[in-house]
């Protein structure tokens, strides 16, 4: 399923299609084999507490959140062969390195998922 997210606060789309990844299968695979992303999209892994990119083609922005869609930790700019995680974290948005660095995200920052066709 897709999503659009957006942050409660301050109304900016973060990103739209937003595609879930919540079986252990796309979890795992996750963005692999992919050579780039749009940096208005995002893959969801949920539940997820941390993430790699060994194999990964490009470098990743990162976003942990809780279990009510609150922003716990940013990671920009995470290259590949890297591993990361957020404590008490229980969903990771992975986006294009670079896709972050214009929002005025913040830690606490409630984002919420809509649902797209």
């Amino acid at each position: 399923m897709n999503y659009l997210i957006t942050n409660s606060r301050t109304g900016q789309v973060v990103a739209n299609p937003a595609v879930m990844a919540s079986s252990p299968l796309t979890r795992m695979k996750g963005l692999l084999g992919r050579a780039s992303m749009p940096a208005n999209e995002a893959i969801i892994l949920r539940p997820a507490s941390s993430i790699h990119t060994l194999f990964m083609r490009f470098s990743l922005d990162i976003i942990y959140l809780d279990r009510d869609n609150k922003v716990l930790k940013l990671v920009p700019d995470l290259v590949p062969y890297r591993f990361s995680a957020g404590s008490k974290a229980h969903t990771v948005l992975e986006m294009t390195s670079g896709a972050t660095a214009s929002m005025d995200l913040q830690r606490g920052d409630q984002l919420l998922f809509e649902p797209v066709s």
